[in-house]
């Protein structure tokens, strides 16, 4: 009898250990499913931070404060902890370089913007941990709160497909440049295309059904968002009132009434500062002013006596607090490039390249000289046009693309 009950006592002790063994192993399973999850809620607000931050990346001297909020606002919409709280996103999390490098949390590259990174700066880098994250089963064996953590760098890329404005510059030679001048100012007019300039041609994306309205109406909006390289595009000929008020809410100019473009719908860009040969007597490189300068300072249009415009006074120009408040990047353009001569023998010509061009001044009537600066290709990776598409693509407009 004494060996039986020293037997049941040992198989006590027995089981008592297996029981521990299992709930350490039921722990392991619990826990680090609990842990995975949570990081793969933390990576997916650390890609959606770095995507948006790095789209503001375009060389502007408030380039940096824009990706940071941008990165902020973007990251702090994910959720973690099995989707029950708010993901925290600070400036600190987000840094920058000019090269990919210096990955695997090193900080010898990535520098905050605090910290002084460049405003050239080209790759977005946000880093993202949750602290203290309580363990359950696994703390009976001593495993206390654990660290998860995510990074994701982000730059932008050519796109497959991309949002342009129904504006088509006119190559003038061969790849890569096609002849066209950075820097430099191309004009036509909205009533005959081109005119006799053959600078630019006004697009039909959907030939034979355009018109004039829709063509506003990419204006207004974020231009055609379907189009694909080597897509095959139509000329509209003539532009009308509809079209010449979408282009000038760019500028902050709106006229009351309805069916005329209003914000926030139609957003102007932070700045309405108007380049004319007046304003701007060189009438080339007017860009780093427009970035640097104008933008920086939100400046409204001068005003018809200072550009030598004919703006009507029905038009209402937006304030610098409204340019700050409503305002995107609706200046810089891309725009496809295509052989206009195309045109004399056939209905569609294809898209051959995209062009970067900053819209200079508004119209005051469709029979208006319309002036354009050519910044360049707009899948340089210099250049500071961005736009949303499809990534993968060998000439298409720069899109936010993940790298690391």
């Amino acid at each position: 009898m004494s060996l039986r009950r020293h037997q049941r006592g040992a198989m006590a002790v027995m089981i008592a250990l297996s029981l521990v063994v299992l709930v350490g192993f039921l722990g392991v399973v619990v826990d680090l499913g609990r842990l995975y999850v949570m990081k793969a809620e933390l990576q997916n607000a650390a890609d959606a931070c770095a995507l948006a931050a790095a789209y503001e990346l375009d060389g502007n001297a408030n380039a940096l404060t824009r990706a940071e909020n941008a990165g902020i606002t973007i990251g702090t919409r994910n959720q973690v902890n099995f989707q029950s709280a708010q993901v925290t996103v600070t400036a600190a999390d987000i840094s920058f370089s000019t090269v990919l490098s210096g990955g695997g949390g090193s900080n010898a590259v990535y520098l905050t913007q605090a910290a002084g990174a460049p405003a050239n700066a080209k790759y977005a880098r946000c880093v993202l941990t949750r602290p203290g994250v309580p363990m359950t089963l696994v703390s009976v064996l001593g495993v206390g709160p654990q660290a998860v953590g995510a990074e994701a760098v982000a730059t932008l890329a050519p796109s497959q497909s991309s949002c342009a404005i129904p504006l088509g510059m006119c190559i003038q030679g061969p790849a890569p440049t096609f002849g066209m001048v950075q820097g430099q100012w191309y004009s036509g007019r909205f009533d005959a295309g081109g005119g006799s300039t053959c600078s630019y041609n006004w697009i039909d994306f959907t030939p034979p059904a355009g018109g004039q309205n829709e063509l506003a109406g990419l204006l207004t909006g974020s231009g055609s968002c379907a189009i694909t390289s080597n897509t095959n595009v139509g000329q509209t000929g003539v532009m009308g009132n509809a079209a010449g008020k979408a282009w000038n809410s760019r500028f902050g100019l709106y006229q009351n009434g309805a069916g005329n473009p209003q914000p926030p719908a139609a957003a102007p860009d932070f700045t309405g500062f108007a380049y004319t040969p007046l304003t701007w007597p060189s009438q080339q490189n007017a860009l780093p002013n427009f970035l640097n300068t104008q933008r920086v300072a939100h400046s409204p249009y001068q005003g018809n006596a200072a550009t030598g415009l004919s703006i009507s006074n029905a038009y209402n120009s937006a304030t610098s607090g409204q340019l700050a408040t409503m305002g995107a990047s609706r200046r810089l353009s891309v725009a496809p490039m295509v052989d206009c001569a195309g045109w004399a023998s056939s209905q569609t010509v294809p898209i051959v390249a995209y062009a970067c061009i900053l819209m200079l001044h508004p119209i005051g009537s469709p029979s208006d000289i319309v002036r354009m600066e050519y910044v360049g290709r707009a899948d340089d990776p210099s250049s500071p046009c961005a736009t949303s598409g499809l990534a993968g693509g060998s000439f298409g407009p720069l899109v936010p693309v993940l790298v690391q």
